[in-house]
């Protein structure tokens, strides 16, 4: 556990000492009051959660009219724990004093009193409080100057995670929970069961006085890559000895079962589940923290700041070992501190990593990055920012390798990679854009600037424009119906084309793994000159539904080869199927500790039978999540209604979240609003 530190309380007594001790009725740590004015009375009001920083008090009961007691009080030292009393009838209340940079974590307290020559004539009983990071202190090093700000990335309970692609983005709810019950203690034992604690628990006590250690720690252990940490990722469809990614409605569920499995790895997660519990952890322990959505987002695996992917030219994926890769979107968190270790100007937003991709200093982690590193260039800062550079700026550089292993460069895109840079508003349920604290606007001198201090090759596309361009569109694209993808071959030169059209759709994940090719089509064309060529390739559910991932992106890929010495030219887009809603309605007055009912329906948008249907619900402070499993098969077209009862906890603004998941459809998501009152 953690290494306790003492505080010690000398009290000095001013009476004979043949007189019978036994003056200390006990000592009340006024949690109420105290967590009240800490901003931690959600978590506890039982037990004493204090921010560092910040003064508290405690009540010393000592038995009426038998003694006058007399505290030899501690100065204000900058660096130091110290108190002054006031007393009372038969009480003495003291305020205590902590450090700003005090060690977060347990600390034990007792009040010892000593007789004039240093002698422990009598001890209270041993209790026990929580020190938190305190981001409402201006000498804490997570002090954030905005009580606006302070209300979302501090004390907001749910949030919301960003999914889809750049230009279909999606919003899911997500359940943070940092105030729920024993989610604080299961914060620190997350500390506890770190490689460092472990090894050498007195100096992981003293680092945690630091949010860039805390917050390093954090984002190697939400994944459970080397150490004993929280979330096992998987990527591959094959869930069933765990729970899939996509049936998490939040972290506390997460964080809890690691916690009773005795420090279990929980399956399984994918990078928005990695970011969801990291937010909770950093929230908990008080700094300042939202999870971020990156879109069209690089995993350069051998850093030359280019995503190279290659293909022969029957369109097949020919990438051998480690691929780069696009994922549609990535998702992180970035947290508030100061940079302390680094030069001047490196405070603020840094993006903290904890889904596993690539190591760093030998470990799965990843920040924290100053985010003003990033805009700028600055690839030497610490932590890890040629990586995070490199998710918001790479190249996506295409190739096709032909037969006699000649490859020839079809497509070159400066543009495509770190899009839509989104969190959550703080004023609100709707989307804010940051692209602009990671990187200067498209084409601009600056960003030019910034590539060239970066040592990025500024790579150029070879031989001219050729005769032909190319476009793929699509409609509005629904899970379970059929549509129509158009390719269009432009001539924009002055005489007629030959060439060979290829085109292919996948099922892909949203970190870009194909699930399987769908459908594809071979055409010659003849183009003439000044006009275009359209080519409709109707995709069907009956294709697609077999192979479609969980995440459920259709990806179309057309390839041009023209005859004679022009060169290839390809195009790809995803489309994001949308999906269907879960409704939910919640019945009766929302008092604390009184029955609601929630009703739940949703109906099968599929051509087939949905079979092994099941809903989860959770909501902090209304509920701990809960399964229900659906009534038997689901029909095409077929609606299900469930009921769930619960007795809401907190007062408050609540966000009831329910998600549906079965053999043939994950992920559809359903959300109520609920103000709850005190009795």
């Amino acid at each position: 556990g953690v290494a306790n530190q003492y505080v010690f309380l000398t009290i000095d007594k001013l009476f004979p000492l043949h007189c019978v001790p036994g003056i200390f009725m006990g000592i009340d740590l006024r949690c109420q009051v105290n967590n009240h004015t800490h901003r931690t009375e959600e978590m506890d009001l039982e037990r004493l959660l204090v921010r560092r920083g910040q003064p508290f008090s405690l009540a010393l009961q000592c038995k009426e009219g038998q003694v006058v007691v007399k505290v030899l009080e501690t100065r204000a030292v900058h660096d130091k724990w110290w108190f002054r009393q006031q007393g009372a009838q038969s009480e003495v209340l003291l305020t205590v004093h902590s450090p700003a940079d005090a060690p977060v974590g347990l600390y034990s307290m007792t009040v010892l009193l000593l007789s004039p020559d240093g002698h422990i004539l009598e001890q209270t009983t041993l209790e026990t409080f929580y020190l938190l990071f305190n981001p409402w202190c201006k000498a804490d090093s997570v002090y954030l100057p905005d009580e606006e700000l302070l209300e979302e990335y501090i004390l907001n309970e749910n949030g919301i995670l960003y999914q889809g692609s750049w230009n279909q983005i999606s919003s899911l709810p997500w359940n943070f929970g940092q105030f729920e019950q024993d989610v604080v203690d299961i914060c620190f034992e997350i500390l506890d069961n770190s490689p460092s604690a472990l090894k050498n628990p007195e100096m992981d006590t003293a680092n945690r006085a630091d949010p860039v250690y805390v917050s390093r720690t954090i984002t190697a252990m939400v994944n459970a890559n080397d150490d004993r940490g929280v979330v096992s990722g998987r990527w591959d469809g094959k869930y069933d000895d765990g729970v899939p990614p996509t049936r998490w409605t939040g972290s506390v569920p997460i964080l809890r079962r690691w916690s009773e499995a005795g420090a279990q790895r929980v399956r399984y997660g994918q990078c928005w589940v990695f970011s969801g519990v990291a937010c909770t952890i950093l929230r908990c322990l008080g700094v300042p923290t939202r999870p971020v959505t990156n879109y069209s987002s690089a995993h350069d695996t051998d850093g030359n700041l280019c995503v190279d992917y290659l293909y022969d030219n029957q369109l097949e994926s020919v990438s051998e070992g480690r691929k780069d890769m696009i994922w549609n979107y990535h998702c992180w968190v970035e947290s508030w501190m100061d940079r302390e270790d680094l030069p001047e100007g490196y405070g603020g937003w840094q993006a903290l990593d904890p889904t596993p991709q690539e190591r760093s200093d030998g470990v799965y982690c990843c920040g924290p990055c100053p985010v003003k590193a990033v805009r700028d260039g600055d690839v030497g800062i610490k932590y890890d920012a040629p990586f995070v550079f490199s998710e918001v700026n790479a190249d996506l550089v295409t190739w096709i390798v032909y037969p006699d292993g000649q490859r020839s460069q079809v497509s070159l895109n400066q543009k495509t990679v770190g899009r839509n840079i989104s969190t959550k508003s703080v004023y609100g349920d709707y989307r804010e854009d940051i692209t602009k604290h990671y990187k200067y606007p498209e084409g601009s001198v600056k960003e030019r600037e910034v590539f060239e201090k970066a040592g990025r090759r500024v790579s150029q596309l070879k031989a001219g424009k050729g005769q032909l361009e190319l476009k793929i569109k699509h409609a509005q694209a629904i899970l379970g119906t059929d549509f129509d993808v158009i390719v269009e071959v432009h001539n924009v030169g002055g005489e007629d084309t030959v060439a060979q059209l290829t085109v292919t759709s996948n099922a892909v994940t949203y970190n870009s793994l194909h699930r399987g090719e769908c459908q594809r089509k071979t055409a010659s064309l003849t183009v003439p000159a000044q006009k275009a060529h359209k080519e409709v390739l109707r995709l069907h559910y009956d294709h697609y539904g077999a192979c479609v991932s969980e995440h459920n992106v259709i990806r179309v890929t057309a390839l041009v080869q023209p005859s004679g010495q022009q060169s290839a030219i390809l195009q790809e887009v995803n489309i994001s199927l949308s999906m269907p809603q879960l409704h939910v309605k919640v019945v009766g007055d929302a008092v604390v500790s009184r029955k609601l009912i929630a009703h739940i329906s949703f109906t099968n948008p599929l051509p087939i039978t949905l079979r092994g249907g099941v809903f989860t619900a959770e909501g902090a402070g209304l509920t701990s999540a809960r399964e229900i499993q659906a009534p038997g098969d689901i029909g095409p077209g077929q609606e299900v209604k469930v009921k769930l009862s619960f007795k809401p906890t907190r007062a408050g603004l609540r966000k009831l979240l329910v998600d549906f998941d079965a053999d043939r459809l994950k992920d559809v998501k359903g959300m109520a609003t609920v103000i709850v009152r005190n009795k």
